[in-house]
């Protein structure tokens, strides 16, 4: 047996890691279906918990509440109209409308059968692909990576927010936050104002907690008295000629969200969405009118951000740049468990690398398993009143920032953040990019420098050798694209 064979087994075969994997799966499709518990805040989460534990046992868990809770998602923007994540905003256009019809049953079963197999195809793109993506990153110069930075944080702020001013706003709030502390070149503090404990820095944990924790629970305070909808989902199985009728475009659904998750700061959300615009686009004669019950609107979504998370690892294991806001979590709790994500990984660790791809095969088939069942049994926790489960959260998110350091100060900087995620979020600003800035701020900062030491400190050679490489004038080119694509002349452009 090979050894990149056995270890894409290991999860299969250790007990314990097969039951940590059916477990994270499992909470994953329910923490994800519950609204106010996104798959990225219950991952923030975890992460203080894992700390002491094996690397191997901390991705398993991960890697199967990731997979459950992108598709868990589906669950409340079927039943109730409320998407439990963002990536199953596109799902809800149809698939409320169809639980309306009393077909909740169907619609469940579909979206549980297409959303395995695009995560399959994300999958087999991830291994196929990251070793490639690998070999080709450790061409990539300091000034590469610097602008691969940027670019991530512009990318998830334009694509999430909306408003590119925003997102710049937002991804330099975070770099900020994540530059206090000693400088990692000179040892000089940076923005702790005298302050001893703030020399160590700000646990990005904490501020990821609060940021998608307690800001959620903030925001979802204006919405405690909406009711749920009581469905019927008797019949869950679909039949076999539905399911090869939409085949072809599950897999075509599916190569979108590969691509998109792939983009740096892209994510399911994203890829759900040109998605279903491509199903509108593409399909002829769908079974009802798009909004009104199509099954193509759940197909498209559904296949797209599943297959996303496979896209999503690649630039995470490969360049170390988050594919979407949970990648940014998961590349925290790699550095938390002394794993230092890009190029070098797949070279000094690669049996970390096939032990991911196996624990993610692993979990989306126990996610057919566990969405194809206690579907009667989430219609009832889903409709638990929102004045129990919000102060639960609230208190699952001070334990897990507190139990990161054994430190109450972590927990003061949980609510600090919440706070002011919460009026970001009342004010449009997306919390996407601060999380990346925190994250990047580092690799910005360290690449920028050795960029500069290499060119001698003359900026004029610096700036040159931005243009006499053909990668790093590709990525320029490409940053430079995501920036006028926000603008006023941009649009009137593409308008026209």
């Amino acid at each position: 047996m090979s050894e990149a064979l056995q270890f894409f087994l290991m999860t299969w075969t250790t007990p314990y890691l097969l039951f940590l994997t059916a477990a994270g799966t499992l909470a994953g499709i329910y923490i994800g279906a519950i609204p106010g518990l996104s798959v990225t805040m219950a991952v923030s989460i975890l992460i203080s918990f894992t700390f002491k534990w094996h690397v191997n046992e901390a991705l398993a868990l991960i890697s199967g509440i990731f997979l459950g809770g992108v598709y868990g998602g589906s669950r409340s923007a079927i039943l109730l109209n409320i998407p439990g994540a963002p990536s199953a905003i596109a799902t809800g256009l149809d698939g409320y409308p169809l639980a309306r019809r009393g077909e909740a049953g169907t619609a469940i079963g579909l979206t549980t059968v297409v959303s395995v197999f695009g995560g399959f195809v994300g999958i087999v793109a991830l291994a196929v692909a990251a070793p490639a993506v690998s070999s080709l990153a450790l061409k990539f110069a300091p000034r590469d990576y610097l602008m691969l930075a940027i670019w991530g944080i512009l990318l998830v702020g334009a694509l999430s927010g909306g408003s590119l001013a925003k997102g710049i706003f937002a991804g330099a709030l975070g770099v900020l936050i994540g530059s206090v502390g000693l400088d990692p070149m000179t040892a000089e503090p940076r923005f702790t104002f005298g302050s001893v404990q703030l020399t160590a820095g700000i646990s990005y944990v904490a501020a990821m907690i609060g940021f998608f924790g307690v800001a959620e629970v903030l925001a979802q305070l204006h919405e405690l008295k909406l009711k749920a909808v009581k469905q019927d989902v008797s019949k869950i199985l679909p039949s076999w000629g539905l399911l090869r009728k939409y085949l072809p475009l599950s897999a075509r659904t599916s190569a979108i969200g590969v691509v998109v998750g792939a983009l740096p700061g892209a994510g399911g959300d994203i890829a759900a969405l040109m998605a279903y615009d491509h199903a509108k686009r593409t399909v002829k004669e769908p079974s009802r009118p798009f909004g009104e019950g199509a099954y193509e609107g759940l197909v498209a979504p559904e296949s797209a951000n599943n297959a996303a998370v496979g896209g999503a690892y690649i630039p995470m294991l490969t360049l170390g740049i988050p594919g979407d806001a949970v990648t940014a979590v998961i590349i925290g709790a790699m550095y938390i468990h002394g794993l230092k994500p890009g190029p070098m990984l797949m070279i000094e660790t690669p049996h970390l690398f096939w032990f991911t791809v196996g624990s993610l095969t692993l979990a989306n088939l126990w996610l057919l398993v566990f969405g194809l069942s206690g579907v009667k049994a989430f219609a009832k926790i889903v409709e638990t009143p929102k004045p129990m489960l919000l102060p639960l959260i609230l208190v699952l998110s001070a334990v897990g920032a507190y139990a990161i350091n054994n430190n109450p100060a972590d927990v003061t900087w949980m609510l600090g953040f919440g706070v002011v995620g919460y009026f970001l979020k009342m004010y449009g600003y997306p919390v996407g990019p601060v999380i990346l800035g925190m994250i990047l701020g580092p690799l910005m900062d360290k690449s920028y420098r050795q960029a500069m030491l290499s060119a001698q400190s003359d900026v004029g050679q610096f700036a040159a050798e931005f243009f006499t490489s053909p990668l790093s004038a590709l990525i320029l080119a490409a940053l430079t694209l995501t920036m006028l694509s926000q603008t006023r002349w941009w649009k009137r452009w593409r308008g026209r």
